[in-house]
């Protein structure tokens, strides 16, 4: 029975969404079906409202789920407010029945960016592992807290502030949580996950939104991989030291995360519009070496998901899903989703299918397959936005709002 007891504990640790993407950061379930057809009144297990909003995801650690938000100041829907009273909030909640049972409040390090365009100022999810809980909240810094909600410390990552706000998400490496702090410090930054001090830093991290990618390259070796301004670069996660760039030809403003088979690695983003595919585990400039192929298409903010051969993404403007071949980057097909407004979830995919959330609550059920089928449409609509991407919860489906975390699926 012990070692039954045992087994089962660590199954559910792998399974657990423990960061932005979940399991791989690649925003991928496949072996877990998640509920298809579903109306907010009938298909909710469970639905807890939030002290504040934000477009950070919600993660699963056990029988937590833990997500941020932010209070006090520049709250749609709310009076403005005074910047002084501007607070980040870490959340517990029972997973199984959406019971807060802590929530921790940090006062914004001021001052703060005046105003951050559209999606305020808790937008970088959450990370978990057996001992902590780690959250990023842009210049007041990255922040570990027991599962009990005891703050244990606090690192400085720099004082940067941006008019799009910070949006990175943490990645645990070994005994290391790594920050890109490109909008508080232009640097890829390193910190020891029992004391936050910090272990390695590494400048050139220019217009970086996206959070960075951890590749395998073969004889045991991993790649921190991560989009900037015009490149794509390739780090070693143990000391910072840079490995290796390449060219992208999509300009500024990267956001979408990267994506990986492998040491195969995939790119979309820029305002311009572009992507790519580049192999890891070069040296120098890999450009002509590595650089597999280019394309014109691709997403300003929501990043894409990789299936059997094939790349599937969304405009946040066009509601137009795209998939294009992972082999060569051609296009099989882009459709416009109707009604679907502005997407600024990433979509993920759970089963076999890809659900992709727009901004006023409505999740399209896409069939993960070089041709486009519509499953269904399900709307959650609750007078708010819908930013931040949806969470698989074993065979439950978690959204958030600015107002409300949803539980669609089975009640336990």
């Amino acid at each position: 029975m012990l070692l039954l007891a045992v087994a089962l504990s660590l199954a559910s640790r792998a399974a657990d969404w423990n960061g932005w993407r979940g399991p791989g950061a690649l925003g991928v379930s496949p072996n877990q079906p998640v509920p298809v057809n579903w109306t907010a009144e009938t298909g909710t297990t469970w639905k807890t409202e939030l002290p504040g909003a934000g477009g950070s995801s919600p993660i699963v650690w056990g029988d937590h789920i833990y997500v941020t938000a932010y209070t006090g100041y520049g709250v749609p829907g709310e009076p403005a407010g005074e910047m002084q009273d501007l607070s980040r909030e870490l959340l517990c909640l029972n997973r199984w029945n959406g019971g807060v049972i802590w929530n921790r409040r940090v006062p914004a390090v001021l001052p703060e960016q005046e105003k951050v365009r559209d999606h305020g100022y808790a937008s970088s999810t959450p990370l978990a592992d057996q001992d902590r809980v780690y959250a990023f909240f842009g210049k007041s810094g990255v922040f570990a807290f027991s599962h009990a909600g005891e703050q244990l410390w606090r690192a400085d990552v720099g004082d940067g502030i941006h008019g799009w706000g910070s949006a990175s998400s943490l990645v645990l490496y070994k005994n290391l949580v790594i920050a890109n702090a490109s909008v508080e410090s232009g640097a890829m930054i390193a910190l020891d996950r029992a004391t936050g001090r910090e272990v390695w830093r590494t400048p050139g991290m220019k217009e970086s939104w996206n959070t960075p990618l951890l590749v395998p390259v073969g004889g045991g070796r991993t790649e921190l991989v991560v989009a900037i301004f015009g490149k794509v670069l390739g780090l070693n996660p143990d000391s910072g030291e840079s490995l290796w760039s390449c060219d992208t030809g999509i300009g500024w403003y990267m956001v979408p995360s990267l994506v990986n088979q492998e040491d195969m690695v995939y790119c979309i983003g820029g305002r311009t519009g572009g992507g790519l595919a580049v192999k890891a585990g070069g040296r120098g400039d890999v450009t002509q070496s590595h650089r597999a192929w280019t394309m014109k298409k691709g997403s300003n903010v929501s990043s894409p998901i990789l299936h059997e051969g094939h790349l599937y993404w969304v405009h946040e403007q066009l509601g137009v899903v795209n998939c294009a071949r992972a082999d060569t980057g051609a296009m099989v097909y882009e459709e416009r989703l109707t009604r679907a407004g502005q997407v600024y979830a990433s979509p993920i995919l759970a089963g076999r299918n890809l659900y992709v959330l727009s901004r006023s609550g409505t999740v399209f059920v896409i069939t993960a397959q070089p041709r486009f089928e519509l499953m269904a449409t399900n709307h959650l609509g609750d007078r708010s936005r819908f930013d931040a991407s949806p969470v698989v919860d074993g065979d439950r489906l978690l959204v958030r709002s600015d107002r409300y975390l949803h539980c669609i699926g089975a009640k336990p």
